[in-house]
């Protein structure tokens, strides 16, 4: 696939799915704007990715007025935009009873209405181009997950509809939407808690997912690279799911499978990042 002179805004891009989908568009020939709450975050993931073909874009996505500030500087870095991969989300981990009034407003904060609102100020730079927006779901919107992740799985939920119905609104505008939903993924973060939980994250993902292990970074940007192409281009309103067969047969971690590892949820952290 060809990216050659296309300008792409991924949001969540300093690390986990976001920095491997940065990664996999530059191999290809894009030239990308990195965003990330921390200017110091992004400017040492560009330094990383070698500067070459890459704008800084920082602002925190959980308020309205951070996603224009971050569209903008993408708009002025890059000079135009044709793709929008809205990835950036958070999955903290509360079981109904302990929800609180800042782990649901932040959660659909992050997770849904900053996909709204970076869509919205990127749709007259996407009309020019007759671009695309890629929304990073999750298998976790599909079916019932865990219980103490089901405000995650409602916001996940929500974001699909979300992507179907943008698509059909922008259709005549020639801008093709559709969304990626990954299941578990080899990122920082679900590394971090397999160390902290002595590696039982990694047994709990090896018996209940199908083919039986955890899905790489590259395995997964790969789907949202290809939704992006020239290739997908018939396809919109579209999920596209790579969670080695989770969806398939419900195993994301319903009751049937028993407790999940590691004990009671965590205690809500607004920075608990997914990606």
């Amino acid at each position: 696939m060809d990216f050659t002179g296309k300008k792409i805004l991924i949001t969540g891009s300093t690390m986990g799915i976001g920095r491997a989908a940065a990664e996999m568009f530059l191999e290809a020939g894009a030239t990308i704007a990195i965003n990330g709450r921390k200017a110091s975050a992004v400017e040492q993931a560009m330094h990383e990715l070698g500067r070459k073909r890459v704008v800084a874009a920082p602002g925190d996505v959980a308020t309205v007025a951070g996603c224009r500030s971050i569209v903008d500087a993408a708009l002025q870095g890059l000079g135009g935009l044709d793709v929008l991969v809205n990835n950036a989300g958070i999955c903290p981990l509360a079981y109904p009873m302990d929800v609180t009034e800042e782990h649901w407003d932040q959660v659909m904060a992050v997770n849904l209405r900053a996909t709204m609102f970076c869509t919205k100020f990127a749709l007259p730079a996407l009309r020019k181009s007759k671009g695309n927006i890629v929304m990073v779901a999750s298998t976790g919107g599909l079916s019932a997950g865990p219980t103490d992740s089901f405000v995650y799985a409602i916001s996940k939920g929500a974001l699909i509809n979300m992507t179907r119905t943008l698509a059909l609104e922008l259709v005549a505008d020639g801008i093709r939407i559709n969304a990626v939903c990954p299941g578990y993924i080899d990122t920082p973060m679900v590394q971090a808690e397999n160390v902290a939980t002595g590696g039982q994250i990694y047994e709990f993902i090896k018996g209940s997912v199908p083919m039986g292990r955890i899905g790489t970074l590259r395995e997964c940007a790969s789907g949202i690279v290809y939704l992006a192409s020239d290739d997908a281009g018939y396809m919109t309103g579209s999920v596209f799911v790579n969670d080695g067969g989770c969806a398939a047969n419900a195993s994301w971690g319903g009751a049937n499978l028993g407790p999940q590892p590691g004990g009671p949820a965590t205690k809500f952290t607004p920075n608990s990042v997914t990606r």
